[in-house]
């Protein structure tokens, strides 16, 4: 981490307060990103956040709608909508009685319910978002059984991230288990909301604290490459497809935690640091240092 940007972090940050819903929301920065490649058109399904369950026991419909009604309701970045307005975007929010978009399907008794299964999933993680109308979150119930169930949950990024889903589906949890007990929403309501942060972040990330940050990446990135060479098992091709896999790698406790303490030394991410042994290995490999 640089000095601008350790002696930015360093100062005391301002409150963070709820902003008036009546005047112009404005995007965060990360929110404002992903609409602008929205813009460039045919990169919609690279940008969804999808997730299956499996639903084992008897399963209270009307509850389970109640609970994702609730947490459209609850959370006003999942009622968010992005329109353009002379080449820029804002934020408006669909009501909180707009409900969750869910479909259902009853597969109970078909005889390729498996291969039905499979094309729905396939249909869910695909289907384009309209950033503009929305909603940018939907889901599909598949019922197979009388306790067999298969629910999707599909957002776009824009409103949501990785650690957004662990939030969702512990609410999601909690207010299923409470309907279908009869009791209420057990859940407090929210005081600052996400359109409250991202108004926050503009305030305190502007002037001259964005212009000194701006200037430090400028500096640190000069000579980076415009591509990334990692290894992979067939050319690049010449228009990027998205296409890929996951390959997953387990690593024990003990060099965890030394890879958690080197990043914190560092002042990095520890996704960036083992980026960073990737790649050096990689150099290596090759047959020549990179750094």
């Amino acid at each position: 981490m640089g000095a601008a940007v350790a002696s930015s972090q360093s100062r005391a940050l301002p409150p963070m307060g709820r902003v008036s819903r009546d005047g112009r929301l404005a995007l965060s920065f990360a929110q404002e990103r992903l609409w602008f490649l929205s813009q460039l058109g045919e990169v919609s399904g690279t940008y969804h956040i999808s997730l299956g369950l499996e639903l084992r026991g008897v399963l209270d419909v009307v509850a389970w709608r109640r609970s994702l009604d609730a947490l459209v309701a609850r959370h006003e970045a999942l009622r968010s909508v992005f329109v353009s307005e002379l080449g820029e975007a804002r934020v408006e929010l669909l009501p909180a009685t707009s409900g969750f978009a869910l479909r259902e399907h009853d597969l109970s008794g078909v005889i390729d319910a498996e291969a039905q299964v499979r094309a729905v999933c396939e249909e869910e993680a695909h289907a384009p978002f309209d950033l503009a109308r929305g909603p940018l979150i939907r889901g599909r119930l598949m019922r197979l059984g009388a306790e067999e169930h298969v629910f999707l949950l599909t957002q776009h990024h824009i409103v949501s991230d990785g650690w957004s889903m662990g939030v969702l589906m512990r609410e999601l949890g909690t207010l299923y288990r409470a309907f279908a007990a009869g009791a209420e929403n057990p859940l407090p309501a929210l005081e600052i909301q996400y359109p409250d942060y991202a108004a926050w972040q503009r305030q305190w990330l502007s002037g001259e604290r964005l212009t000194t940050q701006a200037a430090y990446w400028r500096d640190r990135l000069a000579e980076a490459p415009s591509s990334l060479e990692l290894p992979t098992d067939r050319p690049r091709p010449a228009e990027q497809s998205f296409d890929g896999a996951a390959l997953h790698v387990a690593l024990d406790a003990e060099l965890t935690r030394g890879l958690k303490e080197l990043s914190q030394q560092h002042g990095t991410t520890l996704f960036m640091t083992v980026l960073a042994a990737w790649r050096r290995c990689w150099g290596d490999w090759q047959g020549k240092t990179m750094w």
